[in-house]
């Protein structure tokens, strides 16, 4: 299955007393589509599936199903650091009709490279579904080898990974040691241009919420070889990038969305919203990309 080339990890919509709210939902879900998102990662951490509950992330899986109603695909973050209960979830989530699960590193309890091997492997056997991996040694406290990553992609149904170590050596390998049909996703929206240049396929993107149709220009001039201009956009884009990162994901990029007239409330604890000075910085960089963009219209 071919899921594109800007996949936006999707932020989950809250209404004031912080529940899901789906009327925003279907507003932010029609905004990527119409914007650049070639497909949507829905729970994952930018999701802030961390604090969802179970009923919840069905509930969002299957209301996003049916809003996106096949017209790009969607990717659900089922992977958890219990096999069993990443079983189950991909299980329930296959069930909502999702196109392809996107399956984490076991975060914590810090398994070595054969039990993270078993983890995903175990996992894989038990649906259908496309699988997405998620390399993310920031956040897990442990990362997949590329002999590990290399591994896992000789099964039939691991597609691709979403490398977020920030390695380029490791991309390099990873792309060289997988299979034709493999793909390699950037983590990080920085790293999406030279992710490109070394055999990646594209990026599972926060700023994408924001600025995705200059994502998917700098990425489409790049593949037809118009390597100065998607030079030039990744030099425009990155400061807007790092912005986005100001403070704990995805704090700033709802403050952006709210900025652009998009609602999708606060976030939930313990994550906090941004400070009227980090505001006002996002604001300022928000303005700049503005200007920057309409003077080199």
């Amino acid at each position: 299955m071919e899921f594109g080339r800007v996949l936006t990890a999707m932020v989950t919509p809250f209404d004031q007393e912080g529940s899901i709210d789906f009327q925003k939902t279907e507003l932010l879900i029609n905004h990527l589509i119409a914007n650049g998102s070639d497909g949507l990662v829905v729970a994952g951490t930018t999701g802030e599936s961390p604090t969802l509950t179970k009923e919840e992330k069905i509930n969002l899986l299957r209301f996003t199903v049916k809003t996106v109603n096949k017209r790009v695909p969607v990717i659900a973050g089922t992977g958890t650091n219990n096999t069993r209960e990443s079983i189950e979830f991909t299980r329930l989530a296959e069930a909502e009709g999702i196109d392809a699960a996107m399956l984490v590193t076991p975060y914590y309890n810090k398994p070595n490279q054969e039990g993270m091997y078993q983890h995903f492997r175990t996992i894989a056997q038990t649906t259908e579904l496309p699988i997405m991996l998620y390399n993310i040694p920031g956040r897990s406290a442990t990362g997949m080898t590329q002999e590990t990553i290399i591994k896992l992609s000789e099964l039939d149904n691991i597609v691709a990974v979403k490398e977020a170590s920030g390695n380029l050596d490791d991309m390099t390998a990873i792309i060289s040691g997988t299979k034709e049909g493999f793909h390699l996703y950037s983590g990080d929206d920085g790293l999406t241009l030279p992710a490109l240049a070394v055999g990646g396929t594209g990026v599972v993107s926060v700023a994408s919420h924001i600025v995705g149709n200059e994502m998917k220009e700098m990425i489409e001039s790049y593949l037809r070889g118009d390597i100065y201009r998607a030079a030039v956009l990744h030099q425009t884009l990155l400061p807007l990038m790092k912005s986005l990162f100001m403070a704990p994901s995805p704090a700033p990029v709802k403050a952006a969305l709210s900025y652009l007239g998009i609602d999708t409330g606060y976030v939930r604890l313990p994550i906090v919203p941004l400070t009227e000075s980090e505001k006002q910085l996002l604001w300022q960089q928000l303005r700049y990309f503005d200007g920057d963009q309409a003077a080199n219209a």
